[in-house]
């Protein structure tokens, strides 16, 4: 680890395969084969896939003989999901500000609307 283990996860949320490979783990633990099945890369690509979730803590590999079925570690999502919830708030207030910026924009015009419709004949 780099010592930040928000770096580690995020890095390894960063690839599309291994956002797939935690979503199939969300469902239930799966071994390496179960978990390489959808994807048109080697079982080495997979491992490698595997390793770098399993360094951020993102994953478990249990030690069943030749079963090593993975298992989804859920506290790492939790700590991004803390960390992003702060950006969230800020958003939600940004959004606010734009919603009535927008509806004082649309009285502004139906106001003018009516403005001109009072002055044509």
């Amino acid at each position: 680890m780099t010592g930040d283990p928000l770096s580690e996860v995020f890095g390894a949320l960063a690839d599309p395969t291994r956002r797939a490979i935690l979503a199939r783990l969300a469902e239930g633990e799966a071994t390496v084969n179960e978990l390489a099945e959808p994807f048109p890369v080697s079982l080495q690509a997979i491992s490698k896939h595997l390793k770098v979730l399993e360094r951020a803590g993102l994953i478990t590999r249990g030690r069943d003989a030749q079963w090593r079925p993975c298992r989804l570690e859920p506290e790492p999502l939790r700590e991004v999901a803390t960390w992003a919830e702060q950006y969230r708030r800020y958003w939600e207030g940004r959004y606010d500000q734009l919603d009535e910026y927008l509806q004082r924009l649309q009285k502004e015009k139906s106001d003018g609307q009516q403005g001109e419709d009072s002055q044509r004949p």
